[in-house]
C-alpha cells in the first residue's frame, strides 16, 4: 500500500518515456530561444515584447510544467534508490514536491504578470 502512494502508482516504463518527452520538449525550446537569441540579438525592450506574445507565454507555460515534470522524476528516482527508511524518503519528497509547486508558481507569475 505504502509502495503505491510513493511511486503513484505508475510503471518505471511510464515515468522514462515521460522524462525523455519532457526532455524533447525542453530541448526544443532551448534551441528555439538560441536561435531567436542569435537571429534577432534581442535587448531588453524586444525580448519583453517576444514574451508579451500569448502563444509565446503558453509555450514557456508548457517548457515550465515539462522542467518541473522531469526534475520530479528525476529527483523521485533519485530518492528511492538512495533514500532506504521509508519516512525519511516520504519527508524528503515532500519537500521536492514543496519546492516544485512554489517554482510553478513562481514561474506563471514572472510569465503572467
Amino acid at each position: 500500500m505504502l509502495k503505491n502512494i510513493t511511486n503513484f502508482g505508475r510503471s518505471g516504463v511510464a515515468d522514462w518515456f515521460i522524462q525523455r518527452i519532457s526532455a524533447i520538449i525542453l530541448f526544443a525550446y532551448l534551441i528555439w530561444l538560441v536561435v531567436y537569441c542569435c537571429v534577432y540579438a534581442p535587448d531588453y525592450a524586444s525580448w519583453r515584447e517576444l514574451f508579451n506574445l500569448f502563444s509565446v507565454k503558453v509555450v514557456s507555460l508548457f517548457a515550465l510544467v515539462s522542467l518541473l515534470v522531469h526534475a520530479w522524476i528525476g529527483m523521485w528516482t533519485i530518492a528511492t534508490d538512495y533514500i532506504k527508511p521509508t519516512s525519511v524518503r516520504i519527508l524528503v519528497e515532500l519537500v521536492i514536491i514543496f519546492a516544485l509547486a512554489i517554482f510553478f508558481v513562481w514561474g506563471v507569475h514572472i510569465l503572467w504578470s
